[in-house]
């Protein structure tokens, strides 16, 4: 359709969080309309301090089809796993 209004993705960081969490998606015509609505409709109880939205159509995803070849662990490259290297105590969650 012509005139159809755009979709776009609506990120939320939460006041606790670190990261922005996709939390649904909404139409609008431009971007501030977008972040206006998605105040409205997705923070409505004081939930985030910063949003974001994307348009839809500059999304692109990986096909689900394809997740072996994108996500398996590369076992042909040994330098990427960590194994032989000596950590110091003082490193910690590493």
């Amino acid at each position: 359709m012509k005139n159809e209004i755009p979709l776009w993705e609506v990120f939320i960081r939460s006041k606790n969080g670190l990261e922005h969490r996709h939390c649904g998606s909404l139409h609008a015509e431009d971007a501030e309309m977008a972040l206006n609505n998605a105040r409205d409709v997705y923070t409505r109880r004081s939930e985030g301090v910063s949003i974001w939205v994307v348009e839809s159509k500059h999304i692109t995803a990986s096909n689900p089809d394809q997740s072996a070849e994108l996500f398996e662990p590369a076992n042909d490259k040994v330098y990427r796993h960590p194994t032989f290297y000596d950590l110091p105590d003082e490193v910690k969650h590493m």
